[in-house]
């Protein structure tokens, strides 16, 4: 019995001792599992820190270069074309041209260029005085043999003068009741003294050449005239009205165009009602026709909301070449518009996450770089080709690049981080995906939306100056002057002729016919002749 007892003990004791040796394995076991997990946690602490670091590295790189770096895009295309890292993905495919040939051309020759034939010539005769134009050896008279000719540019500033417009009266000598006065033309701003010549002055200073109106009125007075701000501000607004006709003529022959290219950019408008000073408005572009009719329209908005397209596409049921905005979402869906999407914007994110790298590099932005710079280097060669011929080529030549981008695209984006700036870029590429590669579906389509881009810098360039628009009215009147300016430009007219004559033959007009006439390209065609 004793040793039975005895036994029951050692059992009990052996029991007790399993279970506390169990129970500590498993409250070290748990301590262990909470070691792992503090660890994992740190880990993706640290990865996220490590990532946010970098993140803000390239952040800080991309500011550093927007201060004080080049704002060209051009980049170096002498690198290799893929690395070891990227090879099943980017070996060389047959048919593809590593290289597209550009037409020859002659080498223009280097040096001053001429003075232009058309310029006026004053001459400035230099002549020897007497007493030299006698031999020194036996003192005959010397003989003019010729003369040496060289030119040099002179400028005269402007200058103000005065149009007296006297108007001759006539009355019958015999009853003395019979008296006619010699009409007034018919002037842009009614009892203003201001002339055609004036207002096209004022306007082209401002929307072409970005002089604002105050610095406008500085120069003024230093011509020995005084005019206020104010007046030019309302010379403007009124011409902006007046011009009102032609901007409608523009807008239905821009409507008609199988492409438009649609851009916009903020403008602030210091009265305008609901809205604070501080807050932004938009000014939108559009731009379409061929390179003789070519159109440019600027529009004022006060949102940059998705109810601002439909309104500058009125009907319309073609193409819009636009950026990655969803803001032009609705209306394709409404009108059933074909949209593209443009292969700059997505050039630019890449060129910018080669910038972000800094002395690291990026190997991937490269690659993506490199194939998008063949598709540009094709449409180089093309330039001038009709449609078909275009299309036949991009066909031939453009989708194999493209096919292969779209392969390394969907191997590559999964493996880098989205909040970097090759994740954004790789991000902006696959969304944008299908409206890029519509432009090879037509050889009319455009590759970039470069045109919208290129018609709406000098607006850029002008805010910078005059900083602001003071009204509603003020701004739209802004936009018709724009666009009438970036449209003469844009056919090779020169805006102040153009201005001129419009602001002097746009009060006579009667009918859509004469309308038609001061249209950019009808004015060309009539100096052309002339």
């Amino acid at each position: 019995m004793e040793m039975r007892a005895f036994l029951s003990d050692d059992v009990a004791q052996l029991k007790h001792q399993l279970l506390s040796a169990q129970a500590l394995l498993k409250e070290q076991a748990d301590e262990l599992q909470l070691h792992r997990e503090d660890r994992k946690r740190h880990q993706r602490e640290l990865h996220h820190k490590d990532l946010k670091i970098a993140t803000l590295e390239e952040r800080l790189r991309l500011l550093i270069h927007q201060r004080f770096g080049t704002s060209a895009e051009r980049v170096d295309l002498n690198y290799p074309l893929f690395d070891e890292a990227e090879a099943r993905v980017t070996a060389p495919e047959p048919g593809i041209p590593d290289t597209l040939t550009v037409p020859a051309h002659a080498r223009a020759k280097r040096g001053r260029r001429a003075l232009p034939a058309e310029l006026p010539r004053v001459e400035v005769i230099h002549d020897l005085p007497d007493d030299q134009k006698r031999c020194p050896h036996d003192g005959t008279e010397l003989a003019c043999i010729g003369e040496d000719t060289s030119e040099q540019l002179d400028i005269v500033p402007a200058t103000i003068q005065v149009l007296k417009h006297i108007r001759k009266k006539y009355a019958c000598p015999c009853c003395e009741q019979h008296v006619v006065t010699a009409a007034l033309p018919a002037q842009p701003i009614p009892r203003s003294l201001a002339s055609p010549g004036t207002l096209a002055f004022v306007a082209v200073s401002k929307y072409a050449d970005g002089l604002p109106l105050y610095r406008q009125q500085v120069i003024f007075e230093r011509l020995g005239q005084a005019l206020p701000r104010a007046t030019l501000a309302n010379w403007m607004i009124q011409c902006g009205e007046l011009i009102q006709p032609v901007i409608n003529l523009l807008q239905d022959q821009l409507l008609t165009q199988p492409v438009i290219h649609l851009d916009e950019t903020r403008v602030q408008v210091l009265n305008e009602a609901g809205k604070p000073a501080q807050s932004n408005s938009y000014m939108w572009v559009r731009a379409a026709g061929p390179p003789d009719r070519s159109i440019v329209l600027f529009d004022y908005d006060p949102s940059r909301s998705q109810q601002a397209p439909p309104r500058l596409l009125p009907d319309y049921r073609g193409v819009i070449m636009v950026d990655g905005y969803e803001g032009y979402t609705q209306v394709c869906h409404t009108q059933a518009l074909t949209r593209l999407g443009c292969w700059a914007h997505a050039r630019r994110r890449f060129v910018e996450a080669q910038r972000a790298a800094g002395k690291h590099k990026s190997a991937k932005a490269d690659y993506a770089v490199k194939l998008i710079g063949k598709l540009y280097q094709l449409e180089k060669t093309l330039a001038g080709v009709n449609a078909d011929e275009r299309h036949r080529q991009r066909q031939q030549h453009a989708r194999p690049v493209v096919d292969k981008l779209h392969a390394w695209l969907e191997q590559t984006r999964p493996q880098v981080p989205p909040q970097t700036a090759l994740g954004k870029a790789l991000h902006y590429l696959h969304h944008q995906w299908p409206r890029l590669i519509g432009y090879l579906e037509d050889g009319r389509y455009p590759i970039d939306n470069n045109r919208a881009e290129n018609a709406i810098r000098p607006f850029a360039i002008g805010r910078k100056n005059w900083l602001f628009s003071n009204s509603v009215a003020g701004v739209k009147a802004s936009a018709n002057l724009y666009s009438l300016i970036e449209t003469a430009k844009a056919n090779g007219v020169e805006p102040y002729q153009y201005l001129r004559h419009v602001f002097t033959e746009l009060p006579k007009v009667t009918t859509v016919e004469d309308i038609e006439q001061l249209l950019p390209w009808n004015f060309k065609s009539r100096q052309d002749c002339c």
